[in-house]
């Protein structure tokens, strides 16, 4: 598993911890939601997992940042465009224009379709799977699926914050590089 401690100098991962906002019963009663949205506000913090995101993937030959909606698109492009990659997004139904790849799958609280263009990535592409949070891991498993169409030379996967106890790594291929900076054991 990763540690986030190699990267202590740049990230200070308990003020990251309490800088996150604990929402009770959001979207659902018996949710307790953990928005992201007080990290992005400030912008030293915005920098320092700017910063972070950046030291862990700067030399893994990054071709493409695929963000998922909607918080993957905050990280994500400001990520793509330190490694020198391209920014491609993970939409959910009927957001994307042209020809799409789409999969629907199983979340916490429901059902939901996303898509990709089909013409997004391809087999040379290096890619950087990024989302806000990692719960029953179903977006994200989706989102794998999705990019394994286009036979990519690998697939890494990132996260801002990991419910532990939700377990939601069980579901990806125990070789497949899964890195989550602030964990919380819910």
């Amino acid at each position: 598993m990763f540690h986030v401690e190699q990267f202590k100098e740049i990230m200070n991962i308990e003020r990251l911890t309490k800088a996150v906002r604990n929402v009770p019963d959001f979207p659902i009663p018996g949710i307790q939601f953990k928005d992201v949205t007080t990290l992005f506000k400030d912008p030293e913090t915005l920098k320092e997992l700017s910063d972070g995101l950046y030291e862990m993937y700067k030399d893994k030959g990054i071709t493409k940042v695929v963000g998922i909606e909607s918080r993957g698109f905050i990280m994500g492009p400001l990520l793509a465009e330190r490694l020198h990659a391209g920014f491609v997004p993970v939409r959910k139904q009927g957001k994307l224009p042209a020809e799409t790849y789409e999969i629907c799958y199983d979340k916490e609280y429901g059902k939901d379709i996303i898509q990709i263009h089909c013409d997004a990535l391809n087999e040379n592409d290096v890619v950087l799977l990024h989302d806000d949070l990692l719960a029953t891991g179903g977006t994200m498993k989706a989102a794998v699926d999705l990019i394994e169409k286009f036979n990519p030379k690998k697939i890494y996967v990132s996260f801002l914050i990991e419910l532990t106890g939700l377990n939601g790594r069980k579901l990806f291929r125990p070789e497949m590089e899964i890195k989550s900076i602030i964990q919380y054991n819910i």
